[in-house]
């Protein structure tokens, strides 16, 4: 099975270490517009192999995407960060056209693959990955819903003082600080209720440091974190290719599913071999619901500033 990792900064090369550990699939590609780069990483991961225990073959282009055919998952991470002076439509105008080109050339290559969009704004780029692919909606899928609930688990545990394996939570809405819905109402620790363990306030303290957690790294960091977002990445690409169905929440384009049609936003699903096997339809409180509808319009502001 072979996927393709297009951007080989630090989410592209950290995502292909992750699937390359976890050695579920026979090829990763790494793709990059920076001449000899993907290669050097592609190189130095594969040095890692007899070291991390994998098989998996790792190889690195310069923009040649005939080295991308046949590849049954791709990840779109290319993209730039917005610069000082820069304007968000000045933003989104040039990580669209990236994300334009980048998704009709693997397409080109791969017509039968899922892809996996990482680059932000990533439920707009999402939307405009379904507007110039022709793809079916259930092979187009964001990654941020993945990435937030791991930052929310995260903070559950840190607030319960209990091992992450024992917490479970999910985020649903818009991939942003506005847009998140963490789901407190659904959080557990080993099946029970967080709410039977951790006040109100704390709760609420617990939710709004889940919506900042990628402030909050880029202000330690000075640049956006990539351990997480990579290992998120890994984990949808591995319930595709090894056909797991399991609950992710993604950002999936919807049709009447909670309300909400023409857009991408973050709402669980099940993944398996054909992408997303089904959108998984969860009762919300009022205010989860209410928050969800905000995050939506929020989307759909961004999206207008496509040039479609």
């Amino acid at each position: 099975m072979k996927v393709t990792v297009v951007g080989a900064g630090a989410v592209g090369a950290s995502c292909a270490e992750y699937i390359a550990i976890k050695n579920f699939a026979s090829e990763v590609v790494l793709l990059d517009i920076k001449e000899g780069y993907a290669e050097g990483k592609a190189m130095d991961l594969m040095q890692c192999a007899s070291l991390n225990g994998f098989d998996t073959k790792i190889t690195g282009t310069t923009n040649d995407y005939t080295k991308t055919a046949g590849s049954h998952v791709c990840v779109i991470t290319s993209g730039i960060p917005r610069k000082p002076g820069m304007t968000r439509e000045e933003l989104i105008g040039i990580n669209a056209g990236i994300v334009k080109t980048v998704s009709q050339n693997l397409v080109k290559h791969s017509p039968e693959t899922v892809l996996i969009v990482v680059s932000n704004p990533m439920d707009t780029m999402t939307y405009l990955a379904h507007r110039v692919t022709g793809l079916p909606k259930n092979r187009i899928i964001g990654m941020g819903g993945a990435l937030d609930s791991a930052r929310f688990k995260y903070r559950l545990a840190e607030a319960l003082n209990a091992p992450i394996s024992d917490v479970d939570g999910m985020v649903i809405g818009g991939h942003s600080d506005v847009g998140m819905v963490p789901l407190i109402s659904h959080a557990t620790r080993n099946s029970i209720k967080v709410s039977e363990f951790i006040s109100d306030e704390r709760l609420a303290q617990v939710k709004e440091a889940t919506k900042i957690g990628g402030a909050t790294l880029t202000k330690l960091l000075g640049t956006s974190a990539w351990y997480a977002p990579g290992a998120a990445v890994s984990g949808l690409v591995q319930a595709i290719a090894c056909d797991q169905k399991k609950i992710f929440p993604c950002s999936v384009l919807l049709d009447g599913e909670y309300g909400l049609r023409d857009l991408c936003i973050g709402v669980p699903v099940i993944l398996g071999s054909n992408g997303i096997e089904k959108i998984v339809d969860i009762k919300l409180s009022a205010s989860e619901m209410t928050h969800l509808q905000t995050s939506a319009e929020g989307v759909k502001k961004t999206n207008g500033l496509l040039n479609l």
